[in-house]
């Protein structure tokens, strides 16, 4: 298992029967979305969408400790739903799962299935439902920016638990299920507080300077329209549950999206050279209790870019780039070929 970046369930974990019936609630999972996303994306956010997975990518090799011997890192499927909502945020959480399994060797390929209901089914669900509930009773621009790092930070242990009942039904290597669900719970609580603080400081930049990309946010940050006046100009102001506030002007939607490409780039191509080198905290609980044996070789794991480069020796920055290059590429077909026919203003 690749050590110092994102790792995800690999072969070997599951035995047949959950492995195809997870891959079989993802396949499921991921057409009903693919269905919904119609509803939440057009002309002016199938591009953002795709720059939110290219961005989740990147942010998942940047592994931070938690704990002595121990690291974390962003899964991403509460920021993907605030910021594309949750039809579009599972497809991108299913886009970056492909390109790491398939490119990278990260995550099985007999586990894909059970990497996308987890980490992208779960954590889109559950991030959203917390996120709609607290930014409900919250009040201005702050209240949304606390719901999503609530949201964030319950998703990710949810997603651990999730893990740990699954691998009771049908992990092939016995448990004690309850010390497994208190270890995988416990240091995915860190795991998650970092988790909101990236996911709460995404969503409060993007509110900054385009609110209007920010799904989750739609009918709290509404724009007050003048007559004769584009949207959100400078001098009016933004509703934000029960307030109004002054904002700026608009920047225009091709300057954030090269903005947030520019961030993206030098986190996968820089800021990952400097990500922590323990394991995370699925391996370090599969060791501690005994089941990291289980997994297998990975098809592609000889492949030069398995191991974010480390096997080809491609540097880690190189790696990083071409996956974010093959995350946008992909997460932006997908988002142009499932958005709605009617054509948005940018």
């Amino acid at each position: 298992m690749t050590k110092g970046f994102a790792v995800h369930v690999p072969d070997g974990f599951f035995n047949a029967a959950v492995s195809v019936s997870a891959g079989a609630v993802a396949a499921a999972g991921l057409a009903v979305c693919l269905r919904g996303a119609r509803r939440e994306l057009d002309d002016r956010t199938a591009p953002m969408a795709g720059l939110v997975a290219a961005f989740i990518f990147a942010v998942q090799m940047l592994n931070f400790p938690v704990a002595a011997g121990t690291s974390g890192h962003l899964l991403g499927g509460a920021l993907a739903a605030i910021l594309v909502g949750p039809y579009t945020g599972v497809l991108c959480m299913a886009v970056v799962l492909l390109v790491q399994c398939v490119f990278f060797a990260d995550g099985g390929l007999t586990a894909l299935g059970i990497n996308i209901t987890i980490m992208g089914i779960v954590t889109v669900l559950v991030g959203w439902g917390v996120f709609r509930l607290v930014a409900r009773l919250a009040k201005g621009k702050g209240g949304v920016t606390v719901a999503a790092f609530l949201a964030a930070l319950v998703s990710v242990p949810s997603a651990a638990l999730v893990f740990s009942a699954l691998f009771w039904v049908g992990g092939t290597a016995p448990i004690e299920v309850s010390a497994v669900a208190a270890a995988m719970g416990s240091v995915h609580v860190l795991i998650g507080i970092g988790e909101g603080v990236i996911t709460a400081l995404t969503v409060g930049a993007v509110l900054a300077v385009r609110p209007d990309l920010v799904y989750g946010a739609r009918g709290l940050t509404t724009p007050l329209v003048l007559r004769g006046a584009e949207p959100a100009t400078v001098g009016t102001t933004v509703t934000v549950g029960a307030e109004e506030e002054p904002v700026a002007a608009r920047s225009p939607l091709r300057a954030f999206l090269l903005g947030g490409l520019g961030l993206t780039l030098v986190l996968a191509g820089i800021v990952s050279f400097f990500a922590s080198s323990s394991p995370d905290g699925l391996e370090a609980v599969a060791e501690n209790h005994g089941f990291l044996g289980q997994a297998t070789g990975h098809m592609f794991g000889s492949w030069a870019l398995a191991d974010y480069g480390d096997v080809g020796g491609i540097p880690v920055g190189v790696a990083g780039i071409i996956g974010v290059g093959l995350v946008l590429l992909i997460a932006g077909g997908v988002a142009y070929a499932a958005r709605g026919r009617e054509k948005a203003r940018v």
